[in-house]
């Protein structure tokens, strides 16, 4: 998991740019811009996350079969928090992962989630993020800190115990949580990252992501 974050940063090199608007829309879910993005395994799954593309009366949307696998896209975007500080996600987990215990290294595993990173030092390893997720057994606004690294915090946005199956839209601050979690008065973040993974529980989830974008309100 660490390295998946660290790898992150990295890859942002390849997507840049500097967003200032009132909504600023993160990924299109276009097969050209699927084919930019870079799909990398994280270390000890056994296979990458499948990820496709689809489209319903809302609008393109991302689909992600996870089976004993795990890899994200990522993207480097900077957004000003000062100006458009709430993130706003769309999305749905069809297949959960009912009965595991997220918090630990061996139930470490999301239908869906998004990474916010903001990078504070000169090397990958000094990066924050904020870990939005789509719990199987958790409910919403629990959190606590990744097992593999306490610079990650994972926070519930969504639970399937409420919402299996179904589309949901949620927001968050972002700018607050850095603060409050992080104890960073951020002006901007540097990147946003989808992943779907099951590679330490060894089981498997399908989730969609939508609309993901960055508000003013």
């Amino acid at each position: 998991m660490l390295k998946f974050l660290n790898y992150i940063l990295i890859i942002f090199l390849f997507h840049f740019h500097t967003a200032f608007a009132e909504k600023i829309n993160v990924f299109k879910f276009t097969q050209e811009e699927l084919s930019t993005l870079k799909v990398r395994k994280v270390r000890g799954a056994d296979s990458k996350t499948k990820y496709t593309l689809g489209n319903n009366e809302n609008g393109k949307f991302l689909k992600a079969e996870a089976d004993n696998s795990a890899s994200g896209l990522g993207k480097e975007v900077k957004i000003n928090l000062n100006e458009t500080p709430f993130l706003n996600i769309s999305w749905k987990v069809e297949k959960d992962l009912i009965g595991i215990d997220e918090g630990s290294k061996k139930g470490h595993d999301y239908a869906a989630r998004v990474f916010v990173v903001k990078k504070t030092g000169a090397t990958p390893l000094s990066n924050r993020a904020m870990n939005y997720v789509f719990s199987s057994n958790n409910s919403v606004n629990t959190y606590h800190p990744s097992p593999f690294t306490k610079k990650s915090i994972d926070y519930v946005l969504s639970t399937t115990k409420e919402n299996l199956n179904e589309w949901v839209t949620v927001k968050v601050n972002v700018k607050e949580h850095f603060k409050k979690f992080h104890n960073l008065d951020l002006d901007e973040i540097n990147g946003v990252a989808i992943m779907s993974d099951t590679d330490n529980s060894k089981l498997n989830s399908i989730a969609y992501y939508q609309n993901i974008y960055f508000s003013s309100d």
